[in-house]
């Protein structure tokens, strides 16, 4: 399907310089909105998907409802104070965005309720948008760094593929991620 056609393209948004991509027309038909996720899915290679708010929470979690997909699991990856913790459950992640630095954080408990892929719990990590790739690269350094219990065994966390909806061809997202994982994605656009 030509998913393309449905994007919209602001120039100059939310900065002069930024031409924003938005994906909201492909939420508006449910046919679709579900193909788009059955679409999405079989690009994932785990059944553990990490994906930042708010957009990757969008397009990831339907994939839990589909029984023809086999995502199992959904970390949230959110912005400070939106993630109750325990401590030592919260950890913080300085990332690079286009606009400039954030910090992104996530629980190690919601980790921990990924199903393991022998030895390691594996992660796809999920986005909406692959532009200069510094949340994908910073998030995906933090979650490698992590070990968590499940049933009493410690397990490494590795993220095994990126999967974006759209990737903008033209900015250096790809060639950032490329040395952690493999990148793929559904949609192509150009900045231009």
């Amino acid at each position: 399907m030509d998913y393309k056609k449905y994007l919209n393209f602001y120039p100059d948004f939310p900065i002069k310089g930024v031409n924003f991509v938005d994906i909201i027309p492909l939420i508006q038909d449910k046919k679709l909105f579900r193909q788009l996720t059955k679409d999405l899915a079989a690009l994932c290679c785990t059944p553990n998907i990490a994906a930042p708010e708010a957009r990757g929470f969008l397009f990831s979690t339907p994939m839990l409802y589909d029984k023809d997909i086999p995502v199992e699991n959904v970390i949230p990856l959110r912005k400070k104070g939106k993630l109750p913790f325990a401590e030592g459950d919260l950890i913080q992640v300085e990332i690079m965005k286009e606009y400039g630095p954030d910090h992104v954080y996530f629980r190690r408990s919601d980790i921990a309720a990924s199903k393991p892929t022998g030895d390691v719990v594996e992660l796809t990590f999920f986005d909406d948008i692959l532009a200069t790739g510094g949340t994908a690269r910073g998030l995906a350094q933090g979650l490698n760094a992590q070990r968590v219990t499940i049933d009493g065994k410690e397990y490494p966390v590795k993220v095994k593929d990126f999967v974006f909806l759209v990737e903008i061809d033209d900015l250096p997202g790809r060639k950032r991620l490329e040395d952690i994982a493999p990148v793929k994605s559904l949609i192509h656009v150009t900045e231009s």
